[in-house]
C-alpha cells in the first residue's frame, strides 16, 4: 500500500481583516498565488499529473462561491485539473488533507493539491465567526439560542442540554463556546492571558530568527505591492498589557481581544503524492502523513473538540502523545488550547512553540495548511520526527494529523 507524503508546503502571509495587508484580494486571485507557487516547487512534476484540487473554505459564498477550487484551477491555467471545495469550517483544508490521504491510500490517485483560503475582507455581509442570517436558520433550535443568550447574559457554568433531553445550539458564536469551555474546566482569566502572551512572545522569537520567512510566499497585491510579513505578531508584549482588556463576548466572561485569535485573511496549501510516485520522479518528500482523526462534541464545547480526535489518530498510529516530539493546536481561544492540552497531557514546551494564532491569526479555510506547513518548518528547524496537528471545528467538531518528518 502507497504512503501518503508531502512534498511541497507555502502560505500567504495572515493579514487583519478589513484593515490589514491582504484585505484588498480577492479569495480565488490570493489562492492562485499559492498554487503556482507549489507547484514551482516541485518542478519535477508536471500540471498534468496533479489529479485533483482540493480547496477548503469555511464561507464557501461570496466570491468564495462557485465551487472556488475549480474557479482556482481555471485561473492558474490548469483547465484539466477538477476541483472541490470543502467546508468543515475551521478545519477545511485539514479535511483537504484527510481527502488525498485517503485517495493515495485507496490506490486512487498519486499527486494531489490541497489547501485553504479565507478572505473575510472580501465578505458580503459577514456577521462574525459561527454567525448567520437569522432568516436562514432552522427554528427548530430557537430554544437553545434563546439558552445561550441567557448563558451569556449570566455567565453560568455551562452545562450539556442533551442531559435534559434538549437540542443543543448548533449556531451558537465561537466566543460563546469558549467561554462555555472557561466555565466547565474552570480555566480562569489569568491562565487564558497567559497563555495569549506566550503566543506573542513564541512567535516574535520565530520571526526574530527567520522561521516564517522559510515558509511565507510573498504575495503580490492588486496594486502591484508586495506583502510578506503576518500583520498580527506584536512584539513586547506582556501580561499587564492584556490584564486591562474587557471581555469581549460577556460582560462576566473571560475571554478577550489579547487571548483569542483575531479575524484574518490569508491562504495556504501543500502538495499530497505517493511515496511511489514521489520515488519515480526523484522528488524528495517531506513528511509521511502518519494518520488523522476526526470527532464530534456538543456545539456548545466546541473547543475540546481536538481531544477526541488526537485521540483517534494516535490509536491509529500506535503511539502515544509524548511520542509526539511538536504539537500544534489552532488557537482560535487560549481557553480550549489549555482545556485541549489538559485532557490530552501535552507538554506545553512542545505546544505551539513558534506561537499560535493568537499571534499570527486564523484565517478559517488555510488555518490546516498554515499549521502543517509552520508544523513541518518546525520538525526540520528542531531536527524532530514526529508531529501533531489538531484543531477545534465550529459545530462542534475536533480533527488531528500525525506526520513523519522525512527530509
Amino acid at each position: 500500500m502507497p504512503e501518503a507524503v508531502i512534498v511541497a508546503t507555502a502560505r500567504t502571509p495572515i493579514g487583519r481583516a478589513m484593515k490589514g495587508s491582504m484585505k484588498d484580494i480577492r479569495p480565488d486571485d490570493l489562492s492562485v498565488q499559492v498554487v503556482q507557487a507549489l507547484l514551482a516547487k516541485v518542478p519535477e512534476l508536471s500540471p498534468t499529473d496533479v489529479e485533483d484540487l482540493y480547496w477548503g473554505t469555511a464561507y464557501p459564498e461570496g466570491r468564495a462561491g462557485n465551487n472556488l477550487a475549480r474557479i482556482i484551477a481555471v485561473l492558474s491555467g490548469f483547465d484539466a485539473i477538477p476541483g472541490a471545495t470543502v467546508n468543515r469550517f475551521c478545519a477545511s483544508s485539514t479535511q483537504t488533507m484527510r481527502m488525498a490521504f485517503h485517495a493515495i491510500k485507496a490506490g486512487e490517485g498519486d499527486v494531489f493539491i490541497s489547501g485553504g483560503v479565507e478572505s473575510v475582507s472580501q465578505m458580503l455581509g459577514f456577521r462574525g465567526a459561527g454567525e448567520s442570517d437569522a432568516q436562514v436558520l432552522n427554528p427548530l433550535f430557537a430554544d437553545a439560542q434563546a439558552r445561550t443568550l441567557e448563558t451569556a447574559a449570566s455567565n453560568a457554568t455551562w452545562t450539556d442540554p442533551r442531559e435534559q433531553g434538549l437540542l443543543p445550539d448548533a449556531y451558537i458564536a465561537m466566543g460563546q463556546t469558549a467561554e462555555n469551555v472557561a466555565t466547565s474546566r474552570g480555566i480562569s482569566r489569568e491562565r487564558q492571558d497567559e497563555w495569549g502572551v506566550l503566543s506573542q512572545n513564541r512567535a516574535e522569537a520565530a520571526i526574530n530568527a527567520g522561521f516564517f520567512e522559510r515558509e511565507i510566499l510573498p504575495v503580490t497585491m492588486p496594486d502591484g505591492t508586495v506583502v510578506s510579513t503576518d500583520d498580527g505578531p506584536r512584539a513586547g508584549v506582556t501580561l499587564e498589557a492584556v490584564q486591562g482588556l474587557k471581555p469581549v463576548f460577556r460582560e462576566e466572561g473571560t475571554v478577550t481581544a489579547g487571548n483569542c485569535c483575531p479575524l484574518n485573511d490569508g491562504a495556504s496549501g501543500v502538495v499530497v503524492m505517493s511515496d511511489t510516485r514521489a520515488k519515480q520522479l526523484g522528488i524528495t518528500p517531506l513528511a509521511r502523513i502518519v494518520s488523522t482523526g476526526v470527532s464530534g462534541l456538543s456545539p456548545e464545547i466546541m473547543g475540546m473538540g481536538p481531544v477526541e480526535a488526537s485521540r483517534q489518530a494516535l490509536r491509529r498510529a500506535g503511539m502515544t502523545i509524548d511520542d509526539i516530539d511538536l504539537y500544534e493546536i489552532n488557537e482560535a481561544f487560549a481557553v480550549q488550547v489549555l482545556g485541549s492540552a489538559d485532557d490530552l497531557g501535552m507538554d506545553h514546551d512542545k505546544l505551539n512553540v513558534h506561537g499560535g494564532a493568537i499571534a499570527l491569526g486564523h484565517p478559517f479555510g488555510s488555518t490546516g495548511t498554515r499549521i502543517m506547513t509552520t508544523l513541518i518548518n518546525g520538525l526540520q528547524s528542531r531536527d524532530k520526527q514526529f508531529g501533531l496537528e489538531t484543531m477545534c471545528v465550529g459545530g462542534g467538531q475536533g480533527m488531528a494529523i500525525i506526520v513523519e518528518r522525512l527530509s
